[in-house]
Formats: C-alpha cells, structure tokens, sequence
C-alpha cells in the first residue's frame, strides 16, 4: 500500500466550489465515491483547504493504490468519474484526464506509531 500526499491550488473564487464539492461527494455521491475509492484500493482520503498568502490550495492525501487511483481519475468513462474530473478541472485548474509529466511527490516520512 502506498501513500499520496499532493497539494493543488485552488482558483481564485473557488474555495467555496472546494467544500461544495467535498460536501457532495460525502453526502449526496457518497456511495459513487466510495466505489471509486474501493476500486483503487484507497483506504483513507483526506481533503485539506490550505489558505496562504500565495493563494488557496487543497491538500490531498490518501493510502491505497496510488499508480491504480491516478489512473482510475484519469481514464474512467462513467459518470461519477467523469463528474468529479470536471469540478476538479473547474476549482482546480487541472485536467485529470491529462496528468502532468514527472513523479509524483516524494515522500520522505512516514512515521507510526
């Protein structure tokens, strides 16, 4: 099992798009989410809203199939995934459908007790 710890920014304006969003997929596409989840063997997924003098980011972080999620985002047809790929497009900026070149983050500690 691996972790993904990333941060995305967030466009100016769309911090209330974020939670929106959030709030959506963990009441009304709560069970959409957790398939999807359960198809890349995620375990845990945490949301953050980070607000900084650089501007708005949201910090992501999930345990599971990091290579499998990444890939389930990009290349899922149905329409919860195809759903979720466009209010991520829209607050973040980013098309999932296209990921950017380059690793992913490099984690560099992780303790437990």
């Amino acid at each position: 099992m691996g972790v993904f710890n990333g941060m995305f920014p967030i466009l100016p304006g769309k911090e209330d798009a974020a939670r929106a969003l959030a709030k959506d997929i963990t009441a009304l596409r709560k069970d959409q989410f957790d398939a999807l989840e359960r198809q890349a063997d995620i375990t845990r997924e945490t949301w953050t809203l980070q607000t900084t003098p650089g501007g708005s980011f949201m910090l992501a972080w999930f345990e599971g199939n990091v290579e499998k999620a990444f890939e389930d985002i990009a290349t899922g047809q149905d329409e919860f995934t195809v759903w979720l790929r466009a209010h991520l497009r829209d607050i973040t900026g980013i098309d999932m459908s296209q990921p950017e070149e380059g690793p992913l983050p490099e984690l560099m500690l992780d303790w437990r007790a």
